[in-house]
């Protein structure tokens, strides 16, 4: 089974940007993390970050063949990006969408998430742990007969 996560922009700054509200962690100790639990849990995770919209849409479509789920961190384009919503739902693979920070907690402009709708799951507020959250929800459900 493999599991791709998808890390949105400003991702690449994790451990560095706003501490107080991301975490210490980096995007490489974060993908180490996940790697090593994936292999724990019987999954071939595979990483990947890009600050640009096209980017991220370009995996989604580029690895909806080989992947067999996906978590993403669309970051700021959960409020914004239709095209990467479309991506979403056209890969027909299941998806949770991930925060770091519980966003219904922050600016109002945070509390809408255009993703949703088309995710199998979402989950927000936990930290690096959501990632891990959402990798053993992805196993559970493919592994389901």
């Amino acid at each position: 089974m493999r599991i791709d996560v998808v890390h949105g922009p400003n991702l690449n700054l994790l451990g560095e940007r706003e501490p107080e509200v991301y975490g210490r962690t980096t995007l490489a100790e974060l993908d180490a993390r996940l790697q090593a639990l994936g292999k724990e849990l019987g999954a071939d995770v595979r990483c990947f970050q890009s600050n640009h919209e096209g980017a991220l849409i370009d995996y989604l479509q580029d690895h909806r063949t080989v992947a067999d789920a996906f978590i993403l961190n669309p970051a700021g384009y959960t409020h914004t990006s239709v095209a990467l919503r479309d991506a979403v739902a056209a890969v027909q693979k299941p998806v949770v969408e991930v925060h770091l920070s519980n966003t219904q907690a922050r600016e109002t402009f945070r509390k809408s998430s255009l993703i949703a709708a088309v995710a199998a799951g979402r989950i927000e507020g936990f930290g690096v742990g959501g990632y891990e959250l959402a990798l053993r929800a992805l196993v559970d459900r493919l592994a389901a007969p």
